[in-house]
């Protein structure tokens, strides 16, 4: 298996004369959950279509597997298993019955199905009608449809939204038993910037159809600005004094933020405080959560 199960090469696309696109290079590592991000309208969605064939690029702009996609289509499309926005279940059918009918189509044996309802948690649903399961078990019957064919990349749009607490902790819980222990890639698409730093490995964020940054999760927290919060006796006097020192300061809610440099750095700051008899109650390290770093990256 190549180590770039997905890649696209400075991709771009039109509607019309609209750009959605604009030089997007994808890089989606073997083995990895790679979360693609970016708010409405941004280009995840047109992306997926792409990498499913639903919509045409340019040649040599594609890759899976390995592969160019228009050259290899057939096959690339045989390794992929999907599931856009809301699962296409017949709700008149049982869960086993949506599988089997599906199992039919793709000529798989009969035995896969018992073999999905267990992994996707559905055995004791299996029978119920899929119009009365919950959302959460549609979702997970609709991710049991895509990996009827046992694909190797499973490629996700929006798979959590609209679920409640418990609904998105088994979507969670299922990628991950995948990836660790059935060897999938997944590639998933979301908005939901909270949820996704819970179960990826890597990101990549899209803004008005660029790329604007692409990697691992501990890549991304190491761009984020760390700061120093102080809680001192008379935070007003504190700030004055800090920024007079070159420390440049807020104060918020009583706290006081500095960027942080270093720890030596948080010693001369606590020092400088005691020298000039304030009292330092706390002084602690931050960094921003994905979502603020979300916001910063694509404002």
């Amino acid at each position: 298996m190549p180590d770039q199960i997905v890649e696209t090469k400075s991709l771009s696309y039109h509607f019309g004369i609209n750009q959605v696109l604009d030089n997007v290079s994808l890089r989606v590592e073997a083995g990895s959950i790679y979360g693609f991000l970016g708010p409405n309208g941004a280009g995840k969605t047109t992306t997926i279509k792409i990498l499913l064939n639903l919509l045409h690029s340019d040649s040599d702009k594609v890759y899976l597997f390995g592969k160019e996609f228009s050259k290899n289509r057939i096959e690339i499309l045989s390794k992929i298993g999907s599931l856009i926005e809301q699962p296409a279940i017949y709700h008149h059918l049982s869960g086993r019955e949506n599988l089997i009918n599906r199992a039919r189509l793709l000529q798989i044996p009969k035995i896969r199905v018992g073999e999905i309802l267990k992994l996707v948690d559905l055995t004791e649903s299996a029978d119920k009608k899929a119009g009365k399961y919950s959302l959460g078990m549609k979702q997970r019957l609709g991710i049991g449809l895509a990996l009827l064919p046992d694909p190797e990349l499973l490629i996700l749009d929006e798979p959590t939204n609209g679920l409640d607490p418990n609904g998105i902790i088994d979507v969670r819980n299922l990628l991950r038993k995948l990836v660790s222990e059935m060897g999938k890639t997944v590639f998933i698409s979301s908005h939901m910037l909270s949820e996704v730093e819970k179960m990826v490995t890597h990101l990549g964020i899209i803004n008005r159809g660029k790329l604007v940054f692409q990697g691992s999760l501990e890549e991304l927290h190491k761009i984020s600005k760390k700061q120093i919060l102080i809680q001192a006796s008379d935070p007003v006097k504190a700030k004055v004094l800090l920024s007079e020192n070159g420390y440049p300061t807020d104060l918020l809610a009583e706290i006081l933020y500095t960027p942080y440099i270093s720890k030596e750095q948080n010693a001369e700051i606590n020092s400088l405080l005691v020298r000039n008899n304030h009292k330092v109650y706390s002084l602690s390290q931050s960094q921003e959560n994905l979502e603020n770093l979300f916001l910063s990256i694509t404002q």
